[in-house]
Formats: structure tokens, C-alpha cells, sequence
């Protein structure tokens, strides 16, 4: 089309509308987002410390993201290294994260036209005889919504809260499978403890059932004493049977959690028991940012609160501004000549006048989502709450735990050594060194116990704790909740 004075003013006209627009774009409705409160107070209740145990203070230095190196295990610290690219539960979390990170990418899209282009055959006829006409047509367009009521702008907003979310997440269950992992290595380290226990047990017992054996031989022991040291003999063994295969069990739950098969995985028997670390604990307010459920309900609460303004821009009109150009013509010849060409340009301006009340229903069921994420986060936060004062207690419980075991301990191998020398000597019967073999065993066995429940529980409130994760900041690309 020629180049009148009309066009270059109509031409003005549609870049000016469109910089308004732009300028209009930057309005979002619908409530700026702040992060639910909620009293966390400045100190745990459970934090009085304990022989053996680290202090809460305000300043105390952040659990290490490789908390684990921590217990000074070599073998530990390889399944811990392995975890991360076996575990499938780990593999599921990230692939989500890919697609909470997509469906950001799609709402983005809408801050942007659409460039569409085509091309088109037709042959009509009409009449008797029939007349036969060919249109060939050559066509592009753009078309662009502008965000005048930031609908597309909360879009990405909640959306980007929900790739936080999700990162969150991924952070939680790589957290949980570590504690877990920690946790399995612990319990059979606990079951190889046992397991020498009881094979020492199980030689003693032997060895006390021969000595009874040969005492009734010369007269000595009666038929009751032998019979009372071959069911303890025969028990232990018993024990040490089903010590055998849970040991085996908790070997092939770790083969799984690094994403092996159980015949894959075969850890060899440990001499000892790992040494408990010392754990820094900090205050409350430090957990808001350090552990991932609660920044995930956080995350879920800010996308919840930009949905409420997705849902209030359907109240206002939608404008549409689209251009369309090309050419079309009858001859295949005259496809690309000027006479073919044509344009179109123009803005569309869309209303709803009358739903039926879908909109207003809309936005009540956005805020009243936004409320059920704003409990949810609270309820996460009492319950991390609870969960760091639950382990604190336990683990504090269990420092004093092991020590007074250790005294029983000691009262009952000072015991059995003493009934042995009288049974020796004729003094008493088998059944008091019975007795206190049996007493002796058991607190064996609560040691090794206390020990491996201890082990658990500070890899339970290191996990806690967040486990040395900690929020995104603002240095690293991610503005911070409010």
C-alpha cells in the first residue's frame, strides 16, 4: 500500500498505544505477598546442656552441608557419595523440579507476542457451468496481550515461588535419604556390635556348659545344672541366628538406597561402634532458613498469594493488539507483486459483563487456598519446632542414659566374676552364676544399644535442623521471602 499521510499517522497511533500499554503493564492487582508470622521465640526449651554436649547459642556455627563427615567413618562416608546419583527417590524429586522449571518457562512465554505464518490453496466453484476461481495467499501476524493487570506477571510469580518450592523439596528428600541412610549404617553397625557380643556369649556359655558337664561327671553338678547351662548355650545361639539375618536386612535396605541390587552391596563387619559428634545447635529463628519443609511451605504460600491476583485480573478487560500482512492473489504469478499485498492493524478490547458469580467464586477460592497454605506453613513450623526439641531432649536423655548404664554395667561384670569364683569354690548353685551371666549379657547389650539409639538420634536432629542446608538468598539469584 503506498505510503500516505493516513498510514504514517495510524502507524504512530499503534506505537503509542503500545508503549502505554507497556507502561500499563507494570501494574499487577491483587495482594503483594508477606511471609505468614508466626513466634517462633528466641531460645528451645530442651537446650540445657549436658557433659559431652554442645550448647545452644545464638552465634553457633552451621551444621556442615557434609554433616556425616562428622562421624569419622571411612565406609560412611563412601555410601553417602554414592547416594546422590543411585537413589531413586532422589532421581524423582529432581525430574519434578525440571518440570515445575518448564512450566515457569511457559508462563514467562506470556510476556511476549506471538509470531504466527502461513500459506493456503483454495478452488472454489460456483454456478452451472461451473466457474472455477484459485486463491493463493502468503500470510504472517503477530498478535500481543499486554499485562495491563499483571495477570501473567502473578502468573510468574507463583510460579517461580513453585520452582523455589520444588528445589525445597528435592532438598528435603535428599536430606531424608541421608538421615535414612545414616541411620540403616548405624543400626547395622549396632547388629555387627551384637554379633561379637554374642559370639563371645555363645563361646562362654560353651565353655561353661562343658565345665558343668565334667562336674557331673565327678559327681559334683546335678542333671539341673546341666540342663539349665545347655538352654542358656542353645539360646544364644538362637540369638545370634536372628541377629545374623536383621544385620543382613539393614545391609540390603542400604544397597537400595544407593540404587543397587542387594547382591551388589556387601559391607564387611566393622569392630567398632562410631564415636557420637558434637552438634551445633543455633536459635529458632535460624531454623525459618535452614530447614527444607519449612521453606517449601513458605515457597507454596507466596505462589498461593499470587494466584489471588491471577484470579482478581479476570475482573478487568483483556487487551489484544495483533497485526497481520501477506499476500494473496488468484494467479500463482502474481503471488509476490505489490497489488497482492494487504495488511491489517488493530487493538481488541474483550469484557466478561455477566458470569453468574464464576469470578468472584474464583478469587474467594484463591484466597481461601492462599489461607490453608498460610496454616500449613505455620503447622510445618511447629512441627520442626517440636521435632528439634523432641531430639534435643532424647539426645540430652542419652548422654545421662549411657553413663548409668555403664555403671550397671560394670555391677554386673563385677557380679558374675564373684558368683563364678563361689560356684567354683561350691559356695552356690548354677543357677545364681546363671542369673548372673544373664544380667551381665543384658547389659552388654543395653550398651551397645544406648549406643547405636544414641547414634540415631543425633542424625535425626541433625536432620532437624535442616541438616546444613539453607534457603536461597539474594546473592544467589533468588529474592528472599518476607
Amino acid at each position: 500500500m503506498p505510503r500516505n499521510p493516513e498510514y504514517r499517522r495510524l502507524k504512530w497511533r499503534a506505537w503509542l498505544g503500545a508503549a502505554l500499554c507497556v507502561a500499563l503493564a507494570g501494574c499487577a492487582v491483587g495482594p503483594d505477598y508477606q511471609r505468614p508470622e508466626i513466634d517462633v521465640g528466641t531460645a528451645y526449651k530442651e537446650a540445657a546442656p549436658v557433659p559431652g554436649w554442645q550448647p545452644v547459642r545464638a552465634d553457633a556455627q552451621a551444621v556442615p552441608a557434609d554433616w556425616w563427615r562428622g562421624f569419622s567413618d571411612p565406609q560412611l562416608d563412601r555410601l553417602m557419595d554414592a547416594l546422590p546419583q543411585g537413589n531413586l527417590n532422589i532421581a524423582e524429586a529432581e525430574a519434578q523440579v525440571r518440570q515445575a522449571q518448564a512450566a515457569l518457562a511457559s508462563s514467562r512465554a506470556g510476556f511476549f507476542p506471538s509470531v504466527d505464518a502461513g500459506s493456503s490453496f483454495n478452488r472454489t466453484s460456483q454456478g452451472r457451468p461451473s466457474v472455477k476461481s484459485d486463491v493463493y495467499s502468503l500470510t504472517g501476524a503477530v498478535s500481543w496481550e499486554p499485562d495491563l493487570w499483571g495477570r501473567v506477571a502473578r502468573s510468574v510469580q507463583a510460579d517461580e515461588a513453585g520452582v523455589q518450592a520444588g528445589e525445597a523439596d528435592l532438598a528435603g528428600v535428599r536430606l531424608s535419604m541421608q538421615s535414612t541412610l545414616a541411620q540403616t549404617y548405624f543400626t547395622l553397625r549396632a547388629d555387627d556390635a551384637q554379633l561379637r557380643l554374642l559370639e563371645r556369649t555363645v563361646e562362654e556359655y560353651q565353655r561353661a556348659l562343658t565345665l558343668t558337664k565334667n562336674r557331673y561327671a565327678a559327681g559334683v553338678a546335678s542333671p539341673s545344672d546341666v540342663a539349665a547351662a545347655s538352654a542358656q548355650y542353645q539360646n544364644s545361639r538362637t540369638q545370634m541366628i536372628r541377629q545374623g539375618w536383621q544385620r543382613a536386612q539393614e545391609e540390603h535396605a542400604l544397597a537400595v538406597l544407593v540404587g543397587l541390587t542387594p547382591a551388589q552391596l556387601t559391607l564387611a563387619p566393622s569392630e567398632q561402634i562410631t564415636e557420637v559428634p558434637e552438634v551445633p545447635v543455633g536459635v529458632p529463628s535460624v531454623l525459618l532458613q535452614r530447614r527444607p519443609d519449612i521453606i517449601a511451605a513458605e515457597r507454596r504460600a507466596a505462589a498461593a498469594n499470587a494466584q489471588i491476583g491471577v484470579a482478581t485480573a479476570v475482573w478487568f478487560p483483556d487487551l489484544t493488539l495483533s497485526a497481520q500482512g501477506g499476500f494473496r492473489a488468484g494467479e500463482w504469478a502474481q503471488w509476490l507483486t505489490a497489488p497482492s499485498r494487504f495488511w491489517t492493524l488493530g487493538p481488541a478490547l474483550a469484557l466478561t459483563i455477566f458470569d453468574g458469580g464464576a469470578r468472584q467464586a474464583g478469587v474467594d477460592a484463591a484466597r481461601a487456598a492462599y489461607d490453608a497454605q498460610a496454616a500449613a506453613y505455620r503447622q510445618t513450623v511447629l512441627t520442626a519446632m517440636r521435632e528439634v526439641e523432641d531430639y534435643l531432649v532424647q539426645s540430652q536423655s542419652l548422654v545421662r542414659e549411657q553413663q548409668t548404664q555403664q555403671l550397671a554395667l560394670d555391677a554386673a561384670r563385677e557380679t558374675l566374676r564373684q558368683v563364678t569364683d563361689q560356684y567354683q569354690a561350691g559356695i552356690v548353685d548354677y543357677l545364681s552364676v546363671v542369673q548372673a551371666q544373664t544380667s551381665a549379657f543384658s547389659a552388654e547389650q543395653s550398651a551397645i544399644s544406648l549406643q547405636a539409639e544414641h547414634l540415631s538420634a543425633t542424625v535425626q536432629l541433625i536432620a532437624a535442623l535442616g541438616g546444613g542446608w539453607s534457603a536461597p538468598t539474594a546473592e544467589d539469584g533468588v529474592v528472599p521471602a518476607q
